[in-house]
């Protein structure tokens, strides 16, 4: 009975009979929606049913509602959808990564110190950096940059000399030049040499330029990583230098004299590697190699491990690929002990670690809000008391099946309905039955099928192929977004966001949906969500109040990788600040794209397009269809479009 509680089966509450349910409260969703276990603390559900950001200040937990700060952004003019990003969530994802490796050395008695590297691949965002650079300078947190333009993003904002900035990446000329400058200037600027044919142009540069590199060495691990970036690690990974090439490089730098310029080792593990004991093989090889290139007279100093700190999406804290099963604390100190377990006894001094934690940094501090603009259900219309004496045979049978379902013939009503319904759709095709008899025999389908999950509280066992039923009559919720451009994960790589509404957290979810977006695609749903589940408890839609869902964890990756399927462009952005007294600042403002924002995209110039339909409409006031004054109101109307919101506006 307790998955009655929580409203999972059957998932249709008014259509249970004879059944007396507790009362639901903000901790049942809390509870449902899991908020506890993949918000890391960021989130929580209040007592008047509102979703709530959580902030620490001072050792004061300060709580600000969702709500709220939606109704803050509407009254600035921005309407749905909308993404939030919260800088105390950012700041506090640093300082936790900061300050756990921190604590783990300082228990273990580790002789170096920890320096973390955000990648900006990660999130690109102009605002974004700013706030990784500002909030990562106590710790001397640096920046990864695989190109041109993102080591330019770099060298703007690291202004402290004792962070680092990693070049990984192709190199040509112009990137090596820019880095070595860094040098110049103090930066501690490493190259990172992932092919063999990097490393003599590296050097002819610092000839041509007279200014010493900064040199690391990226191996490819044969350790191999679970999760669904399985590919990124081993023998065949994209990146990385193989034993044979290691050793031809190690040859080229003594020869020319550089070797002391070989100063770190770069050691990918892996990307949203969600098992700790990968982290601990792959660590240990790791080592393996830093070790043996000390003994070859290396200048190491640096163990760079990458990235790979997984991000607990669907909050079971398991080793699945939308999990992990290990907390922070366990991550750092497995890292350090492995290391000193290795280096210690060959008498190899304690390198400084890098990690490029990317995912980890910034998925917490984003949040995508959008409305839901209208639902599809398959809720059958309510059926005659008395049957007419002339209907179709078919019909009359799809009724009986109806009035026959008990617990012990759930299969077999379903055979039959299934049978029959079939029959009705194939005369219909033929024209022997007429588009009202179709439509009176769905609907009695359905009422079938609502009638045999009533029935699954009754029955000793649910077969098999009735399992999924709920699925196939839940609701369709449609949503005021792109998930091509704002979700772009789910439906490239089938990731899993934790989504739940963000009021109403006090009445119990009575529907199950899936969500589709506003494309005219039919791959424009979202159809999996945590804990294995096809659907999302969800409440009744009211006409006189929004109903707003947030999906969360979207801080990583998802802004740059969106594109503009039925050119829907970049949402409205708006960054927010909780302050110690639990009021919020609205930090920035950042308009979505307009209309004429995205033609402009795909090379439509929209003064041309209104210059076009301005001749349009003049060749109609000549042939007499429209009237002067109607064709000055079609101007206004297309000059007003091309300035509007291309999502779904009030």
């Amino acid at each position: 009975m307790e998955l009655f509680r929580y409203g999972l089966l059957p998932w249709r509450i008014p259509l249970l009979n004879n059944i007396s349910l507790p009362s639901w409260t903000f901790q049942d969703s809390a509870e449902l929606y899991r908020v506890a276990d993949w918000s890391a603390g960021h989130f929580s559900v209040s007592e008047t049913g509102e979703l709530q950001v959580n902030s620490l200040s001072n050792g004061n937990n300060i709580n600000v509602s969702l709500v709220d700060i939606i109704s803050g952004i509407r009254e600035r003019g921005m309407e749905m959808p909308v993404l939030l990003r919260i800088e105390n969530i950012l700041d506090n994802s640093i300082t936790r990564l900061n300050e756990a490796f921190a604590q783990a050395i300082e228990q273990a008695g580790y002789q170096s110190y920890y320096r973390g590297v955000f990648p900006i691949k990660v999130n690109q965002q102009c605002h974004v950096i700013e706030e990784v650079a500002r909030f990562g300078s106590r710790y001397h947190h640096g920046l990864e940059a695989g190109s041109k333009a993102e080591l330019l993003i770099a060298l703007a904002n690291i202004r402290d000399d004792d962070s680092y900035i990693v070049c990984n990446g192709y190199k040509d000329e112009e990137f090596i030049d820019l880095g070595l400058r860094a040098c110049q200037l103090g930066v501690s600027c490493f190259f990172v040499v992932e092919t063999p044919n990097e490393l003599p142009r590296i050097l002819e540069r610092s000839r041509a330029l007279d200014i010493e590199p900064l040199i690391g060495l990226r191996m490819k691990l044969s350790a191999k990583v679970d999760g669904h970036w399985s590919k990124d690690s081993g023998d065949r990974s994209l990146f990385g230098l193989s034993t044979t090439q290691l050793i031809s490089i190690v040859d080229l730098l003594k020869h020319e004299g550089m070797l002391d310029r070989l100063q770190l080792l770069h050691c990918h593990l892996g990307s949203q590697i969600t098992n700790i004991r990968n982290i601990r093989t792959g660590v240990q090889e790791a080592c393996r190699y830093y070790a043996d290139l000390v003994n070859e007279g290396a200048n190491l100093g640096c163990l760079d491990l990458g990235g790979g700190l997984a991000v607990d999406y669907d909050g079971t804290r398991s080793n699945t690929c939308h999990s992990k099963n290990y907390e922070l604390n366990e991550y750092c100190a497995d890292i350090i002990e492995t290391i000193m377990a290795t280096l210690d006894p060959l008498g190899i001094k304690h390198p400084v670690i890098i990690t490029e934690s990317g995912r980890a940094t910034v998925a917490h501090s984003s949040v995508l809000l959008f409305d839901c603009l209208s639902v599809t259900s398959f809720d059958p219309e309510p059926l005659p008391v008395e049957q007419p004496e002339q209907q179709h045979e078919l019909i009359r049978n799809l009724y009986w099946v109806l009035n026959a379902i008990t617990p012990k013939n759930l299969q077999e009503c379903h055979n039959d309905a299934i049978y029959y319904r079939d029959e009705i759709r194939e005369g219909f095709r033929r024209g022997d039955i007429d588009l009202r008899d179709t439509a009176k025999a769905d609907n009695i389908f359905l009422a079938i099928l609502q009638r045999i999950i009533q029935r699954f509280p009754e029955a000793e066992r649910i077969p098999a192929e009735l399992e999924g039923l709920h699925e196939s009559l839940a609701d369709i919720y449609y949503g005021n977004f792109s998930l091509f451009q704002s979700l772009p994960d789910s439906w490239a790589i089938d990731q899993v966001f934790p989504i739940m509404p963000v009021q109403r957290l006090n009445e119990r979810p009575s529907r199950q949906a899936i969500i589709a977006d506003l494309t005219c695609d039919c791959d424009g749903k979202i159809d999996r969500f945590i804990d294995g589940e096809r659907t999302l408890a969800v409440h009744p839609l009211k006409e006189d109040e929004d109903y707003i869902l947030g999906i969360f964890l979207v801080g990583a990756y998802q802004e740059t990788l969106g594109d503009l399927h039925n050119l829907f462009g970049d949402t409205h952005v708006v960054s927010a600040r909780i302050n110690p007294d639990g009021s919020y600042d609205f930090v920035r403002e950042i308009q979505g794209d307009s209309i004429a924002d995205v033609l402009n995209y795909v090379e439509y110039h929209p003064q041309s397009l209104l210059e076009r339909f301005r001749n349009t409409a003049e060749q109609a006031v000549k042939s007499g269809r429209i009237t002067v004054a109607a064709r000055q109101q079609m101007l206004e109307a297309f000059s007003a479009s091309l300035r509007g919101y291309t999502y779904f506006e009030k």
